[in-house]
């Protein structure tokens, strides 16, 4: 007998470079961090993801895009919810190090929701 375990849906904003990763890494997890990032931050919610790829990403990159994933639902309760601003600007925050565990957590494949340019 098997059961199923709950997961939580996560989007990310990213850019080309962060894309181009990831999908290297089949589709299956996000790339270390850059010195310069300490943290990795899913958020959650989906209007806030097409907000930064549109509005940030395109204008630093020129293309800007929205992932979707899943990851275990039970693991993400380490990583208390960061409100970075208005009431819908949801964000977790995984310390660098720890990439490497949460890319483990993750149900299935990262999906290209949105595209921005």
């Amino acid at each position: 007998m098997t059961t199923q375990q709950q997961t939580t849906t996560l989007w990310r904003p990213t850019g080309p470079e962060e894309l181009e990763l990831v999908r290297a890494l089949d589709w299956r997890a996000w790339p270390p961090r850059l010195p310069e990032q300490p943290i990795f931050y899913p958020v959650l919610n989906e209007d806030y993801a097409v907000r930064i790829a549109r509005d940030w990403n395109v204008r630093h990159s020129g293309a800007g895009f929205v992932t979707r994933f899943e990851v275990l639902s039970d693991f993400l309760r380490r990583y208390p919810v960061q409100q970075a601003g208005g009431r819908t600007i949801l964000e977790l925050w995984v310390p660098a190090e720890e990439l490497d565990e949460f890319n483990a957590h993750i149900v299935g494949t990262i999906q290209v929701v949105h595209e921005f340019r």
